[in-house]
């Protein structure tokens, strides 16, 4: 007999795995801006091509007084929209 509650707790780890790895590429690009990278690197264009289309979403969402004064708090409030998600499927897998 098949037991959804393994098979959904399995796809619920798989994707909480993943959130987890992709808050630490947000992390290694906002770190990597500080030294102001060569842009045709093909690293720095790969982790600008995977975080940019949810950062200019929240920058669209939040206020322009917060991201506009040379301080972006966007990778922050991602990774906290991304912490919620988070918790939000471990709780749905206990």
């Amino acid at each position: 007999m098949f037991d959804h509650s393994y098979f959904t707790g399995g796809v619920i780890g798989i994707v909480v795995s993943l959130i987890n790895i992709y808050m630490w590429i947000i992390i290694i690009r906002v770190l990597i801006s500080w030294i102001n990278p060569d842009p045709y690197n093909p690293i720095v264009q790969f982790l600008r091509g995977i975080t940019d289309p949810p950062l200019e979403a929240m920058r669209r969402i939040m206020p322009r007084f917060l991201w506009s004064t040379g301080l972006d708090f966007t990778p922050l409030l991602l990774i906290l929209v991304l912490q919620v998600i988070m918790l939000f499927l471990k709780s749905i897998r206990v």
